[in-house]
């Protein structure tokens, strides 16, 4: 006899929205200097309710040195927390002036912790460069006042059918 199980899973999905005006959504290529663009802040349901009353605070460490990460891919800020529970993730969808952009491309970049002190107001890892494990584009904001709070996105349950123990048979 099989064991009947119902998993659920979630969706991130965000509504069909108008961008603000300057506003760029996702792009494959380095965010230009000086432009805006949409992007996204995983965290925690807590964290999203200070976030949202007091604004963005610098991080003081990571992979980028000091600052805000983000992503401009909603599939990689959707991941964060990591080994927090998706039910109780929140994404935070933001404008960014970008203001100067250095890619950093490398593990042991020589700016890799240092680019704010060259005059660089946001840090860009490209995707596929192997500096993250997903392989999905990361940027560090130094200055929190380049980040206007757009939205909120939250995982939506979905209630996948009756599936038994064995995969593939019903």
């Amino acid at each position: 006899m099989y064991q009947q199980t119902r998993h659920v899973s979630y969706q991130w999905a965000e509504d069909d929205f108008t961008l603000p005006e300057g506003v760029i959504h996702l792009g494959l290529s380095a965010p230009i200097d000086g432009k805006k663009y949409v992007m996204y802040h995983g965290t925690t349901s807590t964290n999203a309710e200070a976030i949202l009353a007091s604004g963005f605070r610098q991080s003081k460490d990571g992979m980028l040195g000091p600052g805000v990460y983000l992503s401009r891919d909603l599939e990689k800020a959707s991941r964060y927390p990591i080994k927090h529970p998706e039910s109780d993730r929140v994404v935070i969808k933001v404008s960014v002036k970008v203001g100067k952009v250095i890619a950093i491309n490398h593990q042991g970049h020589p700016c890799q912790t240092t680019w704010h002190d060259y005059g660089f107001d946001t840090a860009w890892v490209p995707p596929g460069c192997g500096m993250v494990k997903s392989g999905l584009e990361e940027n560090c904001v130094w200055d929190p006042n380049r980040i206007r709070i757009i939205d909120t996105i939250k995982p939506r349950p979905v209630q996948s059918g009756s599936e038994y123990g064995a995969r593939g048979y019903m």
